[in-house]
């Protein structure tokens, strides 16, 4: 049995980015960061279990994705570790960080040979560059760059972080707690990703797949008088609008389910259900707005959206130009990638005798390109 434990940090805001896209959910192939990283370290060493820490929203969709122990992170790296480490049992925990992605097996090895020298096993490179600090040279030979992953004494790791003292990696919170370290060589492979330049220069990612996804929604719901209609994000001239927790908005809520749909994330009920009252009456525009975020944040980019309007009642035609030149700009898209049609029933069922509005949407989705920009 494995006495190591590997904790996968991915909890991060990924604010130095500067892309759309949270570094964590950049495809590799089909695979997000993330996972592809945790596929690829759990392939080097048999652990006895396996964590990733990440953001709390984004564990549901985490979890269809692979078979491991998921965390729930907190406010800073360190808090994210120490959520971590309650669900350690091994004598010695393998802690690195999601955005260090082409780690090779003979750094894993390093570490785990020289794991009982020291409570904290770190990998560090040299700097080959003359170091100045103010307007004093420093010796380069006395500097190092200390990486991760770092193999730790669990209860020592554990008890150096009990402390509001935040410290930006395993073995500065033990030195401070009065325990030890070592150094192994460290791996330019192992270098951090922290803006998207630096995917360039790692040779272990592939480029995401090219495939298009497409998403169906539907919804359907009835009027209401003395209330306000807005269809497609535009005010109907109407003497009616929709029964509805929200605005009543079908035709963006069909939109979102295909958007949704498209992204193998569940639907509008999962990401804004009608028991939340942070819901009640919000503006729909202010929902998609929120799920195109969600969707790029995790990887994709909306190629195409249709949108097909059922209604006896109102006359949607006169609306349909200005509904293109509202919701477009909210995907991120040319007026041109989108289309809105409308229909009628012919006077049949509950449409046909004027009581409510259906609406059919289908959205198409690719991943973002990281290296075509």
């Amino acid at each position: 049995m494995s006495d190591l434990t590997l904790i996968l940090l991915a909890a991060g805001s990924s604010s130095r980015f500067k892309v759309p896209v949270k570094k964590q959910w950049l495809r590799i192939g089909h695979d997000p960061l993330w996972l592809f990283v945790t596929n690829r370290i759990t392939k080097m060493f048999l652990f006895a279990n396996i964590i990733v820490v990440a953001h709390p929203e984004e564990l549901p969709f985490m979890q269809q994705m692979c078979d491991v122990t998921l965390v729930a992170g907190g406010e800073t790296r360190q808090r994210s570790l120490r959520n971590a480490l309650a669900h350690v049992t091994t004598p010695y925990v393998l802690v690195s960080d999601i955005a260090r992605a082409c780690i090779a097996p003979d750094l894993i090895a390093r570490l785990i040979a020289a794991k009982e020298q020291a409570d904290c096993i770190v990998p560090i490179l040299g700097v080959n560059d003359t170091i100045l600090y103010g307007d004093e040279t420093i010796a380069r030979e006395s500097i190092k760059r200390v990486q991760t992953p770092q193999l730790s004494r669990t209860d020592v790791l554990r008890l150096a972080l009990n402390t509001m003292q935040e410290y930006t990696d395993e073995s500065s919170a033990i030195v401070a707690h009065g325990g030890t370290r070592t150094y192994v060589e460290g791996d330019i492979r192992a270098d951090k990703i922290t803006h998207i330049d630096d995917l360039a220069s790692l040779e272990c990612l592939e480029a995401p797949c090219a495939m298009t996804f497409t998403g169906n929604g539907f919804d359907i719901h009835p009027f209401e008088e003395s209330k306000p209609m807005v269809l497609g994000g535009v005010r109907i001239d109407s003497p009616y609008g929709f029964k509805a927790h929200s605005d009543g908005d079908v035709a963006i809520h069909a939109l979102i389910d295909a958007l949704l749909g498209a992204a193998c994330m569940g639907d509008i009920g999962m990401l804004f259900p009608d028991t939340d009252e942070n819901y009640k009456n919000i503006d729909s525009k202010v929902l998609l707005q929120r799920c195109v975020a969600m969707i790029h944040h995790f990887g994709f980019v909306i190629s195409h959206a249709d949108i097909t309007i059922i209604a006896q009642e109102p006359k949607v035609a006169p609306y349909k130009e200005k509904m293109r030149k509202t919701l477009a700009p909210l995907m991120h898209l040319s007026p041109a990638r989108l289309n809105i049609k409308a229909t009628t029933t012919e006077h049949l069922g509950f449409i046909g005798r004027k009581e409510g509005v259906g609406v059919i949407a289908t959205a198409s989705l690719h991943y973002f390109d990281w290296i075509n920009g």
